[in-house]
């Protein structure tokens, strides 16, 4: 029944049917029966993805699933078992080479995860048994085991706090590596738990393992001989996560209740699967055009053949007589191979080198961002670290930007910049520790030098110094502390020109929040210092250096409902008094009408200029009223079922008819140039998302300080808060605020020209959507299928619609999910996560792009990222200036390899109509083999690495260029299906050329007619000359590297074409080429035609550059495009306009 219970309770948004019982210590709850341990799983984490015995299968059958490896095996099977017109090596080496290289590549990275691993499982920890503490490595905790942790060590598992050493039974973690916060949170020990641990009897049932970091439901039962069982309920707060470290306590005691695989943050961590580029996609569909050119050549010629032999002696001429062997072959089986040799003949259409040298410009390419030094940030002398190579031309097509907040846009560090009580306002400038440093009233110029009174100025800052969570931490801690690099946590007391006292003086701050300690430091500045809490009294010293002392009754929390927090607490005198801080939405309601006015202008103006506002009210409550809260919140802290609710309802009792004293200002500084980067990224037509764990407030004052929000940003709200606005079923005010925002944002919105997003035109109104994470999972995991879809798609377009969409109390997985919907979603956009926490690691491995920023959070994100930057502000360089030529070079060495490919083939296949469709080879082997490892591979090497059609300042000046390559405008099928007719036009042009040429063989002085090799060679030496200058046309950047790949390129292939043929080599059985270059260079009409044909090729091209004008948008820009260096009267011709590989753009 008991089960049946907790599994109720335990149902709602978890689905769960089941729940866990732990036995704490592994010793059973009755002494009758043997005690049998359930089983759960062990403590070992697993991050890798292969083992020594899977590798090479695992591993092959990845890379084999490529299009191209796949092909080029198939062909190289076919070489070896068929007699083929080229040799098994042509295709077999390249692969092999390509294959090894990636696995030796994949396998190191794995070698790595696999070492991390075992850090984590061999580290060792202290496990109570049997009254002993002995030392265990972490893997061997099991479900049930009493773990002890010391301070500054992280939890090895999911604990429930037993024990700890602080006097008040409660202990402080910080969750930097689970939500990116890193600010110290208070979690308490299960309440009536014996002090010694080995006497302990007592079970715990709890719901099973689920990624939710802020969830957590169950019941400790505690046995006591003679005795009923007590019964206390487990939260959140007493659960301590693996990951979390333990701060400002010596030592805890908890119960393992999850471990391995199923702790949150393992069950929040996203495995890393192998990304692949969009670029990558486009080669593959290139491919399997290509593919079915390749298939119709060989069977139009095996076809032809047949044919041709059909006719009456052709199939056995006099002077060719079959072998025996071959009148009994079959014919269909003939007729199979020579459909493979055909196959194998025209084989190099299919660029295999086009992959050894896509992998190797991204592998060298990738060092251009590493060598970056505007990347180099001085404070941790470090720069920019790229740990994929494979996704650098993705940096130019990221349309979605996901961004953590904590870190990524703030740098997590909270300034108190001024006050307002009663209507005046205080602004700290002065090193004076009283009030009246600098006052400017917001009301008439008549009030100029007014002040609110002393008595409502003490009674503000005591509400600052009583209402919080704060804790101080003392001086002899402090000093350890920092040594193990904790300053960010801890801030130190120093008052500008006040003396404290000696045993005050060296003293810090913990809190869960930063802007408390912002605040209790605000407030001692203007003279009233907190001294901490001890035993249930806060004490307090004044500005006339008395120590003030209160009692401590009840913190009613922090939630985002409420948006506000209380303390009760108890004078000397024996007052009761509430103090209240919170959200100026959810003050002003609970407070007098006449005192909000003169607060109101202060609040507004303060958050116009991006700081967190805070009102502050009291109430003085009388004994009745004291007693009845009391009574109410004993009594709701109890309940085991609807404890939230009830809490709230006591909660909103309480803070009521409140009197308004005061707000406060405090700054989140931003990240330096954040607001103009988002700018400059919204600039390039990218949306941008922030996911965060933070409260609403913070992060909605963020994007405001941002620029995500602007003023005249209609923010559309879907929040808990506004889901109980409408007094119905959560699920129904779901529902009608999403058509209504989808009303609003998508049906009424005006039709927005491609390109071109809101925020540019101004007639337009601006909507942000704002969502948190338990909306989030009613919006994705709906009680009905068709709902959930019918959500989130509703959902998925009214963010598209949106200039900027904030999620807040997100949980990491939550995040992951966002990525992956909007991933998946109509367009498959590209998408770019960036963030510096280990609770960012999921969305990181999640998006097609994920960058990790080298913060003060740990590295796990820089280690899972593909892309590492120290700061924020270097996104806008990677992305516009890096990502964008990355871009733009590998889309034209894709399209120029399938292009020189198909002018090399072409005229192979033509030749066959006057050869008999014998598979006679037009050229000769080494030109073969040579064409794409030699003469052509380097020139476009180099323009794949050093191209700049646009210099790098234009780029970082006019983000809009960058919309100029979005959805891989650059390999799109109409540029393609261009780059294939050239192609063809080339292949045609020389080939017949050629043959015009010999329509008089007699071309040499002698009277000597020219044979098939020269006939070949005269083909092959138009192709390389013309494929290697189109690439010179095409070049904008000149450098000596360019110039000395080009012209070198074409030196080499007449240097070696007259040494291969100018000596005779004794490993070749027949020398085709001797002395056939050096002949067909002695005829002028060979001359002729090899200039004419070069000429003509390129002519329209030349033309088209020369005479067409620029036009469009980027027209002007035209002059600067060009990087200064030096140029060429080819680069010149070139600079005029755009060449039609950039055509498009304009």
């Amino acid at each position: 029944m008991l089960r049946r219970g907790l599994t109720r309770l335990l149902g709602g948004d978890e689905r769960r049917v089941d729940s866990r019982t732990i036995y704490v210590g592994h010793r059973s709850s009755s002494t009758n029966e043997a005690f049998i341990p359930p089983k759960f799983c062990d403590n070992r984490i697993v991050s890798s993805k292969y083992t020594v015995w899977n590798f090479l299968p695992k591993n092959l059958f990845e890379q084999f699933r490529r299009i191209a490896n796949f092909y080029f095996l198939i062909i190289f099977l076919v070489q070896v078992i068929v007699d083929t017109p080229t040799s098994p090596v042509t295709s077999g080496l390249p692969l092999f080479f390509v294959i090894t290289v990636t696995a030796i590549k994949q396998g190191y990275e794995d070698w790595l995860r696999h070492k991390a691993d075992n850090e984590v499982n061999k580290y060792p920890v202290t496990v109570l048994e049997d009254g002993r503490r002995i030392r265990k490595e972490s893997e061997k905790i099991k479900v049930g085991d009493v773990v002890e942790v010391e301070e500054d060590k992280t939890f090895p598992c999911d604990l429930i706090l037993l024990q700890s050493s602080r006097g008040d039974d409660t202990c402080f973690v910080t969750t930097a590596s689970l939500d990116g916060e890193s600010n110290h949170k208070t979690h308490y020990t299960v309440p009536d738990t014996e002090k010694d641990l080995e006497s302990l009897n007592a079970t715990i049932e709890c719901e099973q393992p689920q990624p939710d970091l802020y969830k957590f439901v169950g019941r400790m039962h505690i046995y006591k001989t003679n005795q009923e069982p007590a019964v206390r309920s487990l939260g959140p707060e007493n659960l301590l996560l693996k990951g979390a470290t333990l701060k400002n306590t010596q030592k805890i005691c908890g119960v393992a209740v999850y471990t391995g695989m199923e702790t949150k943050m393992a069950l929040n961590y996203q495995g890393k699967s192998q990304k692949r580029s969009a670029v990558e996609k486009s080669i593959n569909a290139f491919l399997l055009v290509y593919l079915c050119i390749l298939v119709s050549k060989a069977l139009v010629c095996t076809t032809l053949k047949y044919v041709w032999q059909g006719k009456p002696g052709q199939d056995e001429p006099w002077y060719n007589e079959k072998t025996q062997r071959e009148k009994d072959t079959n014919l269909y089986l003939k007729m199979f191979t020579d459909f493979l040799s055909f196959m194998v003949l025209f084989n190099f259409i299919i660029p295999v080198s086009m992959y050894v040298t896509v992998e190797m410009q991204k592998f060298l390419g990738s060092f251009f961002i590493t060598w970056d030094k505007d990347f180099f940030d001085p404070e941790i002398k470090e720069g920019a670290l790229v740990n994929t190579s494979d996704l650098n031309e993705e940096l130019g097509q990221v349309e979605y930007v996901f961004t953590d907040k904590t870190g990524t846009l703030t740098q997590n560090n909270m300034e108190f910049i001024e006050c307002c009580i009663d209507g005046f306002q205080y602004k700290y400038q002065d090193e004076s520790s009283e009030l009246d440093g600098l006052c400017v009233p917001d009301g008439p110029v008549s009030k100029l030098q007014q002040k609110a009174g002393r008595e409502r100025e003490e009674l503000f800052l005591r509400a600052l110094c009583l209402c919080h969570t704060v804790q101080v931490k003392e001086s002899s801690e402090q000093g350890q502390g920092q040594g193990d690099g904790l300053t960010n946590q801890v801030d130190g007391l120093g008052v500008d020109g006040e003396v404290l006292h000696p045993a005050h003086e060296q003293r810090g701050f913990i809190a869960s929040s930063p802007d408390e300690v912002a605040l209790v430091k605000g407030a001692m500045r203007y003279g009233f210092t907190f001294l901490g809490l001890e035993s249930k009294t806060m004490k307090i010293l004044n500005r006339n250096k008395d120590i003030e002392m209160y009692e401590l009754l009840h913190v009613l929390n922090f939630d985002p409902v409420r948006r506000r927090m209380s303390v009760i607490v108890r004078s000397k005198s024996g007052e009761t008094l509430l103090f209240c801080k919170g959200a100026d939405s959810s003050i002003f309601p609970r407070v007098k009408q006449e005192e909000v006015e003169r607060i109101r202008m202060h609040v507004e103006r303060n958050a116009t200029e991006g700081y967190r506002t805070l009102c502050v009210a009291y109430k003085y409550l009388s004994e009745e009223e004291y007693a009845q809260a009391d009574a109410g919140l004993r009594e709701a802290r109890l309940a085991l079922q609807d404890r939230e609710q009830k809490l709230m309802s006591v909660y909103n009792q309480v803070e009521t008819g409140m009197s308004l004293i005061g707000a406060t200002a405090v700054e989140d500084r931003l990240q330096e140039e954040a607001a103009e980067t988002m700018e400059a990224l919204q600039g390039a037509g990218m949306n941008v998302w922030v996911l965060t764990g933070d409260k609403m407030e913070t992060a909605k004052s963020t994007c405001y300080a941002c620029r995500l929000f602007q003023r005249s940003t209609e923010l559309l709200e879907l929040t808990v808060r506004t889901l109980e606005d409408g007094g119905r079923r959560r699920e129904e005010r779901l529902h009608e605020l999403l058509l209504d925002y989808h009303k609003k944002a998508v049906q009424d919105a005006p039709p927005v020209k491609a390109g071109v997003t809101r925020r540019w035109s101004s007639a337009n109104q601006d909507y942000g959507f704002i969502i948190d994470g338990a909306t989030l999972s009613m919006v994705l995991n709906s009680s009905s299928e068709s709902n959930a879809s019918r959500y989130k798609n509703l959902f998925l377009q009214i963010c598209q619609n949106c200039t900027a969409v904030l999620c807040c109390r997100m949980a990491p997985l939550q995040k992951a999910q966002i990525v992956k919907m909007v991933k998946n979603s109509k367009g498959c956009p590209i998408t770019l996560s960036i963030g510096d926490g280990a609770n960012d690691v999921s969305m990181i491995l999640e998006a097609h792009v994920g960058i990790g920023i080298k913060g003060k959070e740990g590295r796990q994100a820089v280690r899972n990222s593909d892309y590492a930057i120290p700061k924020l502000k270097h996104l806008k360089k990677l992305l516009l200036a890096h990502g964008h030529l990355y871009y733009v070079r590998i889309a034209h060495l894709v399209q120029y390899f399938f292009y020189k490919n198909l002018c090399f083939i072409l005229p192979q296949f033509l030749y066959q109509f006057f050869c008999g469709y014998s598979q006679q080879p037009l050229y000769d082997a080494a030109y073969l083999t040579m064409y794409n490892i030699c003469f052509t591979s380097m020139p476009i090497l180099a323009y794949s690495l050093l191209e700049q059609h646009i210099c790098i300042e234009v780029l970082l000046d006019n983000a809009t260029l960058y919309r100029d390559i979005a959805k891989n405008a650059m390999l799109r099928w109409g540029l393609f299906l261009y780059w294939t007719l050239l192609g063809v036009f080339h292949g045609l042009l020389f080939f017949f050329g050629v043959r015009f040429l010999f329509s008089n063989p007699a071309l040499q002085d002698n009277g000597q007619v020219f044979g098939n090799w020269s006939y070949g060679t005269i083909v092959f030496t138009v192709l390389v000359f013309t494929v290697t200058l189109k690439l010179a046309l095409d070049t904008r950047h000149w450098t000596w590297i360019n110039h000395f790949v080009i012209w070198g390129s074409l030196a080499f292939y007449v240097f070696f074409s007259f040494f291969w043929g100018g000596i005779i080599w004794p490993f070749l059985k027949q020398q085709r080429l001797y002395f056939v270059f050096a002949n067909m260079l002695s005829s002028v009409s060979a001359w002729l035609v090899i200039i004419l044909l070069i000429l003509v090729s390129l002519l329209p091209e030349i033309l088209l550059v020369v005479f067409r004008k620029p036009r469009g948008p980027n027209a002007r820009q035209m002059q600067h495009r060009l990087p200064s260096s030096g140029t060429s009267t080819i680069f010149m011709l070139s600079q005029t306009a755009s060449s039609h590989s950039f055509s498009w753009s304009d």
